[in-house]
């Protein structure tokens, strides 16, 4: 069976899944900001034991390495999709790492046992879209959520000013910030700054001008891309590039899916 295929119905919510095995049980684990929410299950010490976490959007970039994990599977949601899903607002979540059974309560738990039960990919990916399409029917989605779904295609187009967005959706600066904060987890400007990065470091993948990415991926000059880079990242845009391994890192294998 297509694991893709089991995604399929998960791609109204879910822009991203990917299947993690750490080699030699060595993992390094970054995340960058990007005003994302993701669901995250474990399987710990062999299959003895797992779990299943969210974690709220970054405002700064987190490095771990996890030991004990044998695999992962990670779902990442839409911005915007996450609070009517989880039944939490979004900002709560935000630099948080929260157990699915404290948002959940036993469906949580339960959830975490069927899918340790699941012997392969496909088994975990239909368990997770089930309970993520009951989710969808148990809860009501109110109009905030799709005003701030509409602010994020804005700020991820061409459109940087958060004024100029709240005009082209004839709502104030202050409701769209309101809204946004509930929905995606961040500010629209925090945002918007998450939209830079992510863009200045797609461009670092084919080019080291970094005077030329700063002004394509919408910075002011060079300088305002490294006092951003080291804001939000704690690290200066060539050490960045420099670190040992990969986004996550050398240790690990992944296996990607695209929802």
């Amino acid at each position: 069976m297509d694991p893709a295929a089991l995604t399929f119905s998960l791609s109204r919510f879910v822009e991203d899944v990917r299947a993690v095995v750490p080699v030699a049980g060595h993992a390094r684990h970054e995340r960058l900001p990007d005003g994302r929410t993701t669901l995250v299950f474990r399987v710990l010490e062999e299959g003895r034991r797992g779990d299943v976490c969210v974690a709220g959007p970054r405002t700064r970039a987190l490095f771990k390495n996890p030991t004990g994990v044998t695999r992962a599977v990670i779902l990442q949601f839409k911005p915007g999709w996450s609070a009517s899903l989880l039944g939490v607002a979004a900002n709560a979540l935000t630099d948080r790492i929260v157990p699915l059974e404290d948002l959940w309560g036993r469906s949580g738990s339960d959830l975490c046992l069927e899918l340790l039960a699941a012997r392969r990919l496909p088994e975990v990916l239909e368990r997770l879209s089930q309970a993520i399409s009951l989710r969808t029917h148990q809860t009501f989605e109110p109009a905030s959520a799709r005003l701030a779904r509409r602010a994020v295609r804005l700020l991820e187009g061409d459109e940087v000013r958060v004024e100029t967005v709240a005009e082209q959706l004839g709502v104030t600066a202050r409701h769209l910030r309101r809204a946004f904060t509930e929905h995606v987890g961040i500010g629209p400007k925090d945002f918007a700054r998450t939209v830079r990065l992510q863009r200045a470091l797609r461009m670092a993948e084919s080019s080291k001008d970094w005077g030329r990415i700063a002004a394509d991926a919408g910075y002011y000059d060079q300088s305002h891309l490294i006092a951003d880079f080291r804001e939000l990242v704690g690290l200066t845009p060539g050490a960045f590039m420099r670190r040992p391994g990969a986004r996550f890192g050398s240790g690990e294998a992944e296996a990607e899916l695209h929802a």
